[in-house]
């Protein structure tokens, strides 16, 4: 194509409007070649091209340029005068498209996320180390969506208690406490909080007075391990929020002050913040003890073992794992249900003690309206008699005013005068009284 457009100038005119048109047409031409060269398959053609576009070179000079170009061009990629082996070049390049390492992710900008975490042995041995996404994935034998459950970074969004159970892992999400456990060691997220610190405070007692090795799994006992420092935690915090609570609903009744008060809405706060989550423990573990299938898969980790999908039966090629794992699924119903009751009875009574706050604060909020509406009546008593009183005020003041009535002369007329205002005001206000109180006003 190069070669077609390098035709010998003609007259000056001509010349300089085939230059100029070539020029505008190779001006268009150069991006597409600038792509095409850059995927390495015609890489001399960008170059031809930008110095068959110059137009203000000789005649001459701009044709041995664009001929010596466009024969360089054709020795480079093995061109003939159409152009056919472009196919052969875009060949090529889908073959070295595919030989290149997918996994080079810098290349393409994307920085993968390096996680902190700690990891815990069976032995009790614990360590600090940072692993990457391929390499937490590639050691767990997890997928990528599993991790978000787990992923530190998307606590706002993974907030709700969960327990996953996966073929070769156990992801745990209670919280601030996040881990992978797994039969020969347990990744422990955000060790420096308090979820991570109790879970590692929980397990290493655990393993470290196993002296014969664990009655269970490991993996078992990291899952024991978390349920035990969640319950506890919240089971101590409703031990210091009850007495204190108690306290604030026996004081309220004789000292109703703006201390007290906000002591209880505090209060009330923590309540709530306890129950919900006392109450999202207590569902996921309902979730788990009504899906048999779950805990069987808990059960056959690290054994020869499937899960047959009619009957939901466990097959093991040793008839002794297929009974450790029968044994196993017993003791694990057990322990749940007894985590399961820990929690409801630290749920039930959060919400009870909710529930006696809110009681009390009812009725403070009946009292308060009471005294307001004692309040408002007195206010209301008040207006009618200074309305009363505002009109024998008027009578006075027509009196007191610089006009001759012939009554400033007579001394019975002042004393007849002010009878009559006090006897007219004092009958005014008992009748907008019963007035009020016919209307239910008052």
């Amino acid at each position: 194509m190069a070669l077609n457009r390098c035709t010998p100038p003609r007259p000056p005119l001509q010349s300089a409007v085939r230059i100029q048109s070539l020029s505008t047409w190779s001006r268009h031409l150069i991006p597409w070649a600038d792509f095409v060269g850059g995927a390495k398959i015609l890489p001399g053609i960008s170059v031809a091209l930008r110095e068959c576009s110059r137009p203000r070179i000789g005649a001459s000079l701009w044709r041995v340029a664009c001929v010596a170009r466009s024969e360089e061009v054709s020795e480079l990629e093995g061109l003939d005068g159409d152009g056919v082996a472009v196919g052969d070049g875009l060949q090529e390049a889908e073959e070295q498209q595919r030989t290149t390492s997918p996994g080079d992710s810098m290349l393409l900008g994307i920085r993968e996320p390096v996680y902190e975490v700690v990891e815990v042995k069976p032995s009790g041995m614990v360590s600090t180390r940072k692993i990457n996404r391929r390499q937490l994935l590639k050691l767990s034998g997890l997928r990528p969506r599993d991790i978000r459950s787990v992923d530190p970074s998307l606590w706002l969004t993974n907030s709700v208690p969960s327990l996953l159970v996966r073929e070769n892992a156990i992801l745990l999400n209670m919280g601030s406490l996040r881990a992978i456990a797994m039969p020969d060691s347990v990744l422990i997220f955000n060790y420096n909080r308090r979820g991570g610190k109790a879970l590692i405070n929980t397990l290493l007692p655990r393993l470290q007075s196993m002296n014969g090795g664990p009655s269970m799994p490991f993996e078992l006992e990291v899952v024991e391990a978390a349920l035990i420092s969640r319950i506890q935690r919240y089971e101590q915090r409703l031990m210091e929020l009850e007495p204190q609570v108690l306290s604030l609903l026996e004081v309220l009744p004789t000292r109703l002050t703006a201390d007290v008060l906000e002591e209880l809405r505090i209060s009330k706060q923590k309540l709530v913040e306890l129950g919900s989550r006392a109450g999202a423990l207590k569902q996921m573990l309902l979730d788990l003890l009504e899906d048999p299938h779950e805990i069987r898969r808990m059960c056959i980790m690290g054994r020869n073992c499937t899960i047959r999908k009619d009957n939901d039966c466990v097959e093991c090629s040793v008839p002794l794992d297929k009974q450790t794992a029968d044994e196993e699924e017993e003791e694990i119903e057990m322990l749940l249900e007894n985590y399961l009751q820990r929690c409801e009875s630290c749920h039930g009574q959060s919400e009870r003690l909710l529930n006696s706050a809110r009681e009390m604060e009812d009725s403070i909020a009946v009292n308060l309206s009471s005294r307001r509406l004692e309040v408002s009546r007195v206010e209301l008593l008040l207006q009618v008699g200074a309305f009363c009183v505002a009109v024998g005020a008027l009578v006075a003041g027509i009196f007191g005013m610089n006009l001759k009535s012939y009554l400033e002369e007579s001394a019975l007329a002042f004393w007849a005068t002010t009878s009559g205002i006090i006897v007219g005001a004092v009958m005014a206000f008992f009748l907008m009284y019963f007035y009020l109180k016919a209307r239910k006003i008052l």
